[in-house]
Order: C-alpha cells, then sequence, then structure tokens
C-alpha cells in the first residue's frame, strides 16, 4: 500500500474539514430508537483531534426504500450526547442551506449534514474518482472546505461519490478509525507473527476461498482453517458425499459464483495440501436436534450446521499456538443455541492466545462485543465487506483515493500542506 495522509500530516486549526464517517447502526424498527452506538463511539477519537476545526459531517443510514432508511438527526443528537458538546444538523447534503450552515461555522463547531444516500448521485455514480468527483456533492462541498477526512473504513469498499470523490479537489487524510484499521490489518498480512493462521467461516463461501487463496499464494497465512459453509464446500471436493441438501444449499447461496469457486477451492487443494485444514467432525441439525458424527459417516439427510467436538478441540489448540490469527465468519449456526459450541470456543481461544488477534468485521465483530471478549483482541475491524476485499487481496476504492490524492498534494505546490 502507498502513503496516505493522516492528521498527523496537516494542522487543522480553523479549517473547514469535511469528514466522511460510517454511523450505520441497527435501528428498532418500530420506534427507530438505536439498538447500538458502536459505530458512533468509533469515530470519536477522529473528531477529538479536530477539536479546533470546523467539521462537517457526512454520513447514511441504510439505503432509500429500507426500513431502517432514516434521516441523521438522531445520529446528531446520539453524537453530541456522546462527545459532550452541540453537534447542529441540517436537513440537507449540498444545496444552498448546506453551504449557508457551512459558511456560517465557527471553529470548534460540528455540523452534521442529512443522509448521503438520498442523493441521486451518490446511489448511480460509481467508479474512480475521475468520475465520482463530478457529483454535485464533491464539487459543491469542496468549495467550501480545506481539506477532506475519510475515516468510513466499513465504506472503504464502496466507489461512491462521497468515498472517492474528493481525491483531486481536496488533501484528502485517513481519520485515525481508517489509520487503525489499515495499520493492524496490514500488519497481519504483510509482517505476521509466525505461525500465522487464517481461520475462515461463515456463509460468503466465495470471498472466504479468494482470502484463502491470496494469504496462501502470497507466504501471508502458514495454515488455513476452514468453518462453517466454506469448509462443507472443502470437505465435498475432497471427497465427502455432504450430502444432498447442503450441496443444494451451497449452489443456491453462490448462484454465478458457484463455478468460479468451485475451480479455485480445488486449486487450493492440490497446491496447498498440507496447510489446510479441514473439520473431522461435523454437528448436523437433526430435527431440531444436534448430532455429532466423524466425517466418515457422511452423508447424512440433515442440514451441517457447526464443527464437532473434536474439530473444536483441533482449532482451539492451534489457535492458541499461533502468532497470528485471522478469523472472518462464525463457525456455524451460531443463532442455535445448540450449534453455537464451534463459534463460541474458537472466539474463546483467540481471547485467551498470546498472539496477535485480528476479528474480521460483521457478524464477527458483532459477536466478540456482544460477548465482552473485545479488550482481549489484538484487533476487532469494523467492515466487513472492506475487511473481507483487504484481506482477499482486492484494492480499496476509499483508500485508492487517499493514496492518489497524496501523490497530488505532495506534488502541486499550488496547494501545499501544512505540517503539524
Amino acid at each position: 500500500m502507498d502513503r496516505v495522509l493522516s492528521l498527523d500530516d496537516v494542522d487543522v486549526t480553523g479549517r473547514t474539514v469535511l469528514v466522511r464517517v460510517d454511523l450505520n447502526s441497527p435501528l428498532d424498527p418500530t420506534t427507530k430508537a438505536f439498538l447500538d452506538l458502536s459505530r458512533i463511539k468509533a469515530i470519536l477519537p477522529t473528531l477529538n483531534r479536530l477539536s479546533k476545526a470546523k467539521v462537517v459531517l457526512l454520513a447514511h443510514q441504510s439505503r432509500p426504500g429500507k426500513a431502517d432508511y432514516t434521516d441523521t438527526l438522531g445520529h446528531a443528537r446520539e453524537l453530541g450526547r456522546l462527545i459532550g458538546r452541540k453537534v447542529d444538523w441540517v436537513d440537507d447534503v449540498w444545496g444552498d442551506q448546506a453551504m449557508a450552515a457551512i459558511e456560517a461555522m465557527e471553529p470548534g463547531r460540528i455540523l452534521m449534514l442529512n443522509n448521503v444516500r438520498g442523493d441521486e448521485e451518490e446511489a448511480s455514480l460509481k467508479g474512480g474518482f475521475g468520475i465520482t468527483g463530478q457529483a454535485n456533492l464533491v464539487t459543491r462541498l469542496a468549495s467550501v472546505a480545506d481539506l477532506y477526512v475519510n475515516d468510513a473504513f466499513a465504506c472503504a469498499h464502496r466507489a461512491s461519490p462521497s468515498i472517492t470523490g474528493f481525491a483531486e479537489h481536496l488533501p484528502c487524510l485517513a481519520g485515525v478509525l481508517m489509520q487503525n484499521e489499515l495499520t493492524a490489518l496490514g500488519r497481519a498480512l504483510e509482517r505476521p507473527a509466525r505461525p500465522c493462521l487464517a481461520v475462515l467461516g461463515g456463509i460468503k463461501v466465495d470471498d472466504s476461498v479468494q482470502v484463502a487463496d491470496n494469504m496462501l499464494r502470497a507466504g501471508t497465512a502458514d495454515d488455513v482453517w476452514f468453518t462453517g459453509g466454506v469448509a462443507n464446500l472443502m470437505l465435498e471436493l475432497s471427497g465427502h458425499d455432504i450430502g444432498l441438501h447442503n450441496h443444494d444449499f451451497l449452489v443456491r447461496e453462490l448462484g454465478p459464483a458457484w463455478h468460479p469457486t468451485v475451480e479455485m477451492a480445488k486449486a487450493l487443494l492440490l497446491d496447498f495440501e498440507e496447510q489446510i485444514h479441514l473439520p473431522v467432525d461435523v454437528a448436523a441439525n437433526v430435527e431440531g436436534n444436534r448430532v455429532d458424527l466423524p466425517v466418515t459417516e457422511l452423508p447424512i439427510d440433515a442440514p451441517l450446521f457447526d464443527l464437532g467436538l473434536s474439530s473444536v478441540r483441533r482449532l482451539s489448540s492451534a489457535i492458541k499456538a499461533a502468532g497470528t490469527v485471522i478469523l472472518n465468519g462464525p463457525a456455524g449456526v451460531f443463532e442455535m443455541e445448540d450449534f453455537a459450541l464451534g463459534t463460541v470456543e474458537m472466539l474463546n481461544a483467540c481471547a485467551e492466545s498470546n498472539g496477535f488477534t485480528v476479528m474480521g468485521g460483521g457478524h464477527t465483530a458483532t459477536l466478540v462485543v456482544q460477548r465482552g471478549l473485545a479488550t482481549k483482541m489484538g484487533h476487532v475491524s469494523t467492515g466487513g465487506g472492506a475487511c473481507l476485499d483487504f484481506m482477499a487481496g482486492r484494492p480499496l476504492p476509499a483508500v485508492v483515493a487517499l493514496e492518489a490524492s497524496a501523490r497530488h498534494f505532495q506534488t502541486t505546490p499550488a496547494r501545499p500542506l501544512d505540517r503539524a
């Protein structure tokens, strides 16, 4: 990854700073009350660093048409309560009302604009910053701002105007959250303590296979342990009959990605046979009851919902002996108490490990927080899709834009950066 600029590179005092954040939070479907404030709390370190600037927040909540799509007024109120000072709000994104509110700001004030996903161009314009930089949201807001800060790692895999469009309009910096994500994930992928284990599960089978392919072929992972749906696929490809129910489920879930995923998975099993670890036993859901059986006794006419006890023990031992653990996705259908064993025990093993443990975003991060284990992990990512793309070696549009801005504004004498 090329260099990106951070808040350490610029004196923000008195500057007007656009800050893209991800405050997308679970809401009560009836009252729209916040059920979890984790993402709002996560941006506080960046806002504290910007306490002497004029801060304009760009945020989203869900998408138009969805039940949890709302304006950002509630987010502004919750943020103000958490940060201990008033957060102003305007029912506008880049129109005259927003522009006037920004122009009237004083240093130390925070203004939150309305949901950026209410803007048609934010939803329709996708691509590199040459395209997204033409959006009204970008050109209008850039005309009244001095700097842009991206602190929305969970959106880093999106190529929309508010994420990539400012690259050539303003000096673009990584916020504290974004910088911490890139540093921690970079440490795990580029210079991991050995042995480095990747534990990949969940229902995003194609993503897990691509992450394994990237980490094994790059020499990042010494071993890959598969759990969940991807383990079922690998068991089938290695010669075990997982049963028609489980096979058909995988085909439906993968859809058009079935054939390319199978081909990549077959190549992995052929090229890295010694480094890939599959379950030796599984837990099937037989009419609502957990039934453990060795993989040698497959097939069974029931869905496979978890690792078996022996597999859980083997995985836990490997995690505790590792120098680095990169974990993404649950080991089974953890929502059902009888099938939560694999997921719970592998997270407990990570919490007990002396190695550097990185928890992927999405369900994994939520589970870690719910179980009170976050402080025992090396890093808990805030981004599900962004974290997966990073681990799979796919460029993140937000990071590409930050890198481009760093190159552009460090070499443009007309727009010098002031060193802090």
